[in-house]
């Protein structure tokens, strides 16, 4: 014996749990299956626990895809405005930080219960299972099967929630791109985003800054950003690496500017001004001393800097405005935020998130090969494909 359902959804994260709820609403009847032994494992884990839920200015060009169009229906028509009503109307209360970011005021874990309560209220029933193994997931005909240790489950629609292999340590895996090739959909190769780079050869230095961490504006081909950065012992981390990283290929530079407020002659200004000044004791006045003290040493301007010639306060002035870093690599899906790659866009419908070749299969959130910024990026993704999914369950 099966049981029977109106469709089944395979993750009990953001995009699954969300996707849930909005079937429901609709009337559907839904069987959620979680690996772990409870849902929105990380939506708990974000934002230090307060969940970074959104952020309220997400459009399509906060997004890395092979297809930078794609992202665009679902996130017209599932918006950041949309996902704060919800919370409000939840009465949870939430703040700004910088940049667009919305953060509960209390818990995230309050984000997990509004989806739970969501699904409660919807007049179609959601059946959510936790501790389930997938053994094997078949079609035949109109209807999907898919097995697990306690019996089949049957339904003649299917989405693919699991995510990606990023933070294996909560349960990620490469689950959602092993089905997908199962039944012929193309996969965009993965790879670690939002994650921090490792530094070797002479950057290796560096490193003796261990958390120091300091505003900066990084930049990798195409990616610029200005947050802070932060050395770590194997190399560069903060926001603003983070987002680069997303943008980053290995053999390619990443670019700092350590001084991005500064006029671009501020040290020949400061040469005029204060002729007696070191070059140590004016980078003091901007940066934390470690560094101040390690970039000055590498420029190797050692004079007051009304001794040192215009030449070379130029140089010092065009080296830290770009100063050049080669990454050796990243520190891999352990510690990436999200992944790029996915479930190629191709294959799917930007309207519904479904297969074009294959009818009732559906892939929404980070299993797609549409991935966003570091900032409340990715859970609007998981909100507005899961949104979009579940108009057509």
């Amino acid at each position: 014996m099966s049981d029977t359902f109106d469709a089944i959804i395979l993750g009990g994260g953001a995009a699954g749990l969300f996707c849930a709820a909005e079937a429901a609403k609709r009337g559907r009847d839904v069987c959620v299956l979680e690996r772990a032994g409870a849902v929105g494992k990380k939506i708990l884990i974000s934002g230090g626990g307060r969940c970074n839920f959104t952020n309220i200015g997400a459009g399509p060009e906060n997004y890395l895809s092979a297809n930078p169009h794609f992202a665009k229906s679902a996130l017209a028509r599932y918006t950041a405005r949309d996902f704060l009503d919800l919370v409000e109307k939840h009465g949870i209360a939430w703040h700004e930080k910088t940049l667009g970011q919305l953060f509960c005021d209390g818990s995230a874990k309050q984000i997990v219960q509004m989806l739970l309560d969501e699904c409660d209220a919807a007049p179609g029933a959601v059946d959510i299972r936790c501790n389930q193994e997938i053994g094997d997931v078949s079609r035949a005909g109109d209807s999907f099967t898919v097995t697990t240790q306690h019996g089949n489950i049957t339904a003649p629609k299917l989405v693919i929630a699991t995510g990606g292999p990023s933070i294996p340590k909560m349960g990620a895996s490469d689950f959602a791109y092993r089905l997908a090739r199962q039944f012929g959909l193309k996969v965009v190769e993965p790879r670690p985003a939002l994650v921090p780079l490792t530094l070797g050869g002479e950057d290796v230095l560096f490193r003796e800054l261990s958390g120091v961490a300091a505003p900066v504006e990084a930049s990798a081909a195409k990616g610029r950003f200005r947050e802070a950065a932060l050395f770590t012992h194997r190399g560069l981390s903060g926001p603003a690496i983070l987002q680069a990283s997303s943008y980053w290929t290995p053999g390619e530079p990443v670019t700092v500017n350590f001084l991005p407020d500064l006029p671009a002659d501020w040290l020949l200004d400061a040469k005029r001004d204060r002729p007696r000044i070191t070059m140590k004791a004016a980078l003091r006045e901007h940066l934390p001393d470690r560094l101040a003290d390690t970039l000055s040493e590498r420029l190797g301007v050692s004079t007051e800097l009304g001794n040192a010639p215009d030449k070379a306060l130029r140089a010092a002035q065009e080296k830290l405005a770009r100063w050049t870093f080669r990454p050796n690599g990243t520190e891999g899906f352990a510690k990436a935020e999200v992944t790029i790659g996915g479930i190629a866009t191709g294959e799917l419908s930007s309207q519904t998130m479904e297969a074009k070749n294959v009818p009732g299969l559906f892939a929404i959130g980070e299993a797609v090969d549409v991935t966003g910024w570091l900032g409340g990026y990715n859970f609007q993704w998981a909100w507005a494909s899961g949104h979009a999914a579940a108009q057509a369950l």
